[in-house]
């Protein structure tokens, strides 16, 4: 495979993602711009994000103008635009997904429904996912702790527990809130 291809099998999501005045559909869509617009996409990455939520409330449904840039623009929430850029990462049913601390926006809740639903749209794929918020990570095959740029444990949640170093010291640290 071809860097250049390997490039356009991938879907990225910022922890820092673009909020663009544009409609909703306009929104999710440029997750996928190098193809023609398909609203049964459109719909199936809404879903798949939480943002078919989102849309009961709009009046244009799709159609609605996000932001305030424009004088009929509907402003989100912080949650909501992160749903819209996660619909944008998953549009493009790529084989490749690296999202960047992908619900940090979201309360448990949502957060729990997002990653069941990207559990099943990542299998069968590469899938990075970035994240301080050890919860969000537990379930990955493989975790790798960084520390000032370098690996300094790597392992499945189990076996980083097991080690009692860095990680668990972290996690433990981080559960401490929930007890």
């Amino acid at each position: 495979m071809r860097f250049s291809d390997l490039r356009c099998e991938k879907s990225v999501l910022f922890q820092y993602y673009a909020q663009y005045n544009l409609s909703l559909a306009e929104n999710i869509w440029l997750g996928s711009a190098d193809r023609p617009l398909d609203m049964g996409k459109v719909a199936k990455a809404a879903r798949d994000s939480g943002v078919d939520r989102i849309l009961k409330r709009l009046e244009a449904g799709y159609e609605t103008t996000l932001g305030k840039w424009f004088d009929n623009g509907t402003d989100l929430s912080i949650g909501e635009w992160q749903k819209v850029a996660l619909a944008r990462a998953f549009i493009r049913d790529s084989q490749i997904i690296i999202m960047d601390e992908p619900t940090s926006s979201l309360d448990p809740k949502a957060e729990a429904e997002v990653f069941a639903k990207f559990r099943e749209l990542a299998k069968g794929k590469t899938a990075i996912v970035i994240g301080h918020r050890l919860s969000t990570v537990r379930m990955a095959d493989c975790i790798y702790l960084l520390n000032d740029g370098h690996i300094a444990e790597k392992g499945t949640h189990e076996e980083l527990m097991a080690l009692k170093g860095e990680y668990a010291q972290l996690f433990g640290i981080q559960a401490m809130n929930y007890r």
